[in-house]
């Protein structure tokens, strides 16, 4: 699921649980993973600047991370830039934020979690 924000817009945690992912991932970019019960949700996206880390204890409704930018540089091993070059933060044309859901790790619908 996309959402177009504004960057630096601060982002929730949709549930409680457990920092188990943040750093650069490939197509993704920066990216937050949120971890409880057989649920992992990537925020994916994010501003390099990290207000949490692995291991973190985290409850629903706090602010994980931000809205990143579109460009990103000196990242090692990012391959992704846009038509005039320059690198982006992963596989991405604009600000926005990605959010993937898997469970039993096995990606899902997104809305699944908003009907609970």
């Amino acid at each position: 699921m996309i959402f177009l924000l504004q960057k630096a817009l601060g982002f929730i945690a949709i549930a409680d649980g457990i920092i188990t992912f943040a750093q650069f991932l490939g197509a993704g970019g920066y990216t937050i993973t949120l971890s409880f019960g057989n649920y992992k949700v990537s925020y994916c996206h994010c501003s390099p600047i990290f207000i949490v880390k692995v291991g973190d204890t985290i409850k629903q409704g706090q602010i994980i991370g931000h809205v990143g930018p579109k460009y990103v540089y000196g990242v090692p091993g990012n391959q992704y830039h846009d038509s005039s070059g320059k690198p982006t933060n992963g596989a991405t044309t604009g600000t926005h934020l990605h959010l993937g859901v898997r469970i039993n790790n096995d990606y899902t619908n997104p809305l699944v979690l908003f009907s609970r």
